[in-house]
């Protein structure tokens, strides 16, 4: 007997909302929200808690050291028609801090110039407050592949 696929709900995406909280911007989020009023918005509920469980289960800082470009991009953040940040590493977080303030370094390849960039440390608030956006269509690869 096959076991039925749990739908995934609005109350699902809310709950992840607050899980991505410091990885998707405000202004993003707000028209992540408007969507999930629109005809589109079980894509947008599916997209939500895929990208929770991508930033759930990413490895934090340090976990692929000696990886190189072998280490897999789990999220993709652009800007400006040409600066990209691929994130390979996700900050453990700090107890006790606001939500913004959670995830506050990654590491990952910044390539601000198209020129392929080079392996860093890199600031997602920093990344959010000057207007870069979560690529929700990312799929994880390794380095190797961009």
């Amino acid at each position: 007997m096959e076991t039925a696929i749990p739908v995934r709900t609005k109350l699902n995406a809310a709950h992840d909302i607050q899980n991505l909280h410091g990885f998707i911007g405000r202004s993003q989020l707000a028209a992540i929200g408007q969507a999930l009023r629109g005809e589109e918005a079980q894509f947008f509920v599916d997209k939500l808690c895929e990208l929770a469980h991508i930033v759930e289960t990413m490895p934090k800082i340090g976990e692929t050291d000696g990886q190189g470009d072998a280490a897999v991009a789990h999220l993709h953040y652009f800007a400006g028609g040409q600066a990209n940040w691929w994130i390979t590493e996700k900050d453990a977080g700090a107890e006790g801090n606001t939500p913004e303030q959670h995830q506050s370094q990654a590491f990952g390849r910044a390539d601000l110039f198209g020129d392929g960039g080079e392996l860093e440390y890199i600031s997602i608030p920093e990344i959010l407050a000057n207007g870069g956006e979560l690529d929700l269509y990312w799929t994880p690869k390794p380095l190797s592949e961009l």
